[in-house]
């Protein structure tokens, strides 16, 4: 596929599953992207934007990959599975289970995924059963050949069946023998006799999907529009690749985000980090193989938080929360320069451990002696002072909070206590993130060993702090470089970034170097440090990138201008003349304050659709929205993810009309074509 044109796109970004159709009213599948593409074509939409569509085991999340490679089965259409006639039509009770599976799941607000999920291997299982590769225990040609031309199915299916074995528990619990396979061992265990018809299974069923995948985006293609996917930079813990390949990531350390106002401890999203290192001496084939298995269906892919490309907010996965995490990679202060700078051994044990006074223990169970028993499991005093450090067998925040202190307090002071002492393993000015080599806390200025230096000694370690930050944006330009170099140029698919909340000032540069669209979120794209935080006006978008009104993890149109007074009323006055209105802030408070109508969503597509952005893709949702009668009764609804939580209404939304209905809907798709036009 080649690289897109300089020519501006419109696209809509949607969720495979939250498709579906009057024969397949259950969860969009692979299928149904063909009948997606008509409506698109109609409206004059030049790309689709999909969510991942990997196979993520029981987490619904698509960006929690249990596989880099393997497609998701959930996804799978029974009906086009080329033995379901045959089974459906001979076997009542096959044609039960499958009748009753769709009354069952139809129709609902949100999908099951759960309920889906087992429901649908139990009923491919049983097609599975009635083929010649299972009935011969070999596979046939085609199967013969599409494992030979997709070799890494081969890990994935002895994966899977051990994940079948283990009844889905993590790798880390399986028996020691299991935990760490060679290539060789998995490639032996492939070919064991006795799991060989599990294996073939799970090679079928990617077989399948590849194909009924395969069959939408030719259709897709064939009518002139794009696909776009959606690449996650990180794994699951638990995953295929995790656990196959482990030379490629830091199992001592988890990737999340530093502390900000809305996350006072940060973000730990329990993903390994890369080892860039090896996956470099491997010339990054881990990667470009993702990249080329993607290159099949799509034409642009979307580089999930392409900020872990220049660096990662690494966390010890003995920690709970992200506050002792740090950049990787990172410039350090060595021991010597902390020597220069007049701190001795004590001053540095000082900024870069935790002191706890006994009184913040004694203040919970008021009582001197049971606070030194308490402080005892977790510290050693420090002679003659009320002041204990944390043992050096206190590894991290996550002991603490598993440590059982019954036997010196009910579970009410426990739990107090326990999160007192998570709050001093944080307090502190200095990370020693190798032997004798430091870094800054990324909130160093509340701890309570920077509030005791002096002046001059907080000057001249602010003036350290300041050059490792200039050593940092070298060694991240560098690494990203690097990276994003090969990558990029390992495929002809036109690379996208998700690039928000940077303030980096290599990220432009490296993303405009290597050709990479950046994401410009419409409603965040506004000038923060300014009073008034007012809008970058839609003229001043850089040309490389990719407009959008929302994103999976943020509110709708609807919520945002039904909740977020302020933030539309900014919008109203700086696109006024797109609402009718003199560019005056009484005149855009007043319609700020209105009630979100069909008519306010065509107006903020249409002044969205200016922006100067080589793409404008926005969320179905957004596009539905200029026809009442697909607003759901709670706007809450149309979500598709709320960060930060997790629950089965995440990342299970449903268009609220099915496909063959929606194809017909002129008065929509002419107003989606004057956004296009736009």
């Amino acid at each position: 596929m080649a690289k897109a044109s300089t020519k501006k796109l419109t696209g809509i970004a949607v969720p495979l599953g939250a498709l579906y159709t009057k024969e397949n009213p259950v969860i969009g599948e692979y299928p149904d992207l063909a009948l997606f593409a008509e409506f698109c074509k109609k409206a004059d939409i030049d790309l689709i934007q999909l969510l991942p569509v990997n196979d993520t085991g029981t987490q619904s999340s698509p960006y929690s990959g249990l596989s880099a490679y393997a497609l998701h089965p959930i996804y799978i259409r029974l009906k086009d599975i080329p033995e379901f006639e045959a089974l459906y039509n001979s076997d009542e009770k096959f044609k039960k289970r499958y009748d009753d599976f769709i009354q069952k799941f139809a129709y609902t607000l949100r999908y099951d995924y759960d309920g889906i999920s087992k429901a649908k291997e139990a009923l491919i299982l049983s097609l599975w059963a009635t083929t010649e590769t299972y009935k011969k225990g070999s596979p046939d040609a085609d199967l013969a050949k599409w494992i030979s031309d997709n070799d890494w199915v081969k890990t994935y299916a002895v994966y899977k069946n051990l994940k079948h074995k283990y009844e889905q528990a993590s790798w880390k619990a399986w028996l020691k023998e299991d935990q760490q396979k060679t290539p060789e061992e998995i490639k032996k265990l492939w070919n064991t006799k006795a799991f060989y018809k599990e294996h073939l299974f799970h090679a079928w069923c990617q077989m399948i999907a590849d194909q009924q995948f395969t069959a939408a985006t030719k259709k897709v293609h064939e009518l002139g529009i794009k696909i776009k996917g959606d690449m996650p930079i990180l794994m699951n813990d638990d995953s295929c690749d995790a656990w196959a390949f482990p030379q490629f990531f830091n199992q001592n350390l988890r990737a999340g985000s530093p502390v900000d106002n809305e996350n006072p401890t940060g973000q730990n999203w329990g993903f390994p980090t890369y080892n860039w290192k090896n996956l470099k001496a491997d010339n990054y084939s881990w990667w470009k193989k993702r990249l080329t298995l993607s290159e099949k269906y799509y034409d642009a892919y979307r580089l999930d938080h392409i900020l872990g490309f220049f660096r990662i907010w690494a966390i010890p996965d003995t920690d709970a929360n992200a506050i002792n995490g740090h950049t990787e990679p990172y410039a350090a202060l060595k021991i010597e320069d902390l020597y220069n700078l007049g701190f001795d051994d004590d001053r540095i044990r000082w900024l870069s451990q935790p002191h706890i006074p006994t009184g913040v223990i004694e203040d919970i169970t008021w009582n001197h002696e049971s606070a030194h028993k308490i402080l005892s499991v977790f510290c050693d005093k420090i002679e003659n002072e009320e002041l204990w450090r944390f043992k050096k067998t206190v590894k991290g925040s996550q002991q603490i909070y598993w440590t059982d202190l019954s036997a010196y307090c009910n579970d009410d002071a426990a739990n107090r206590i326990r999160q007192k002492l998570v709050d001093y393993w944080s307090n502190r000015t200095l990370l020693e993130v190798a032997k004798n080599k430091f870094v800054p806390l990324w909130i160093y200025f509340k701890s309570t060993s920077w509030q005791t230096l002096s002046d001059r000694e907080k000057d001249s370690l602010k003036k350290e702090f300041d050059a490792l930050d200039a050593k940092n944006e070298v060694l991240w330009k560098k690494q990203s470089d690097e990276i994003l170099s090969a990558l990029t140029k390992s495929v002809k698919m036109t690379p996208c970034g998700e690039d928000l909340g940077v303030n980096i000032e290599c990220v432009p540069v490296v993303m405009e170097k290597n050709g990479i669209l950046g994401l410009r979120v419409i409603r965040w794209t506004r000038k923060w440090a300014e009073n008034g935080q007012p809008y970058i006006p839609f003229a001043d978008y850089t040309a490389l990138s990719v407009a959008t009104t929302s994103v999976h993890d943020s509110s709708t149109n609807r919520q945002w201008w039904n909740e977020e007074k302020d933030s539309a009323k900014a919008f109203v006055y700086e696109n006024a003349s797109d609402f009718g209105i003199a560019k005056d802030w009484n005149e855009a408070a007043k319609l700020s304050n209105e009630d979100f109508t069909p008519e306010l969503a065509e107006k903020i597509m249409l002044s969205c659709a200016k922006a100067n952005s080589m793409w404008f893709i926005s969320p179905i949702q957004d596009f539905l929205y200029m026809e009442k009668r697909y607003w759901l009764d709670n706007a809450a609804d149309e979500r598709i993810n709320i960060p930060g939580s997790v629950s089965k209404f995440n990342w299970t939304y449903r268009l609220p009309i099915e496909l063959e209905e929606l194809s017909k809907d002129d008065t929509l798709i002419e107003k989606i074509k004057t956004v296009a036009k736009r």
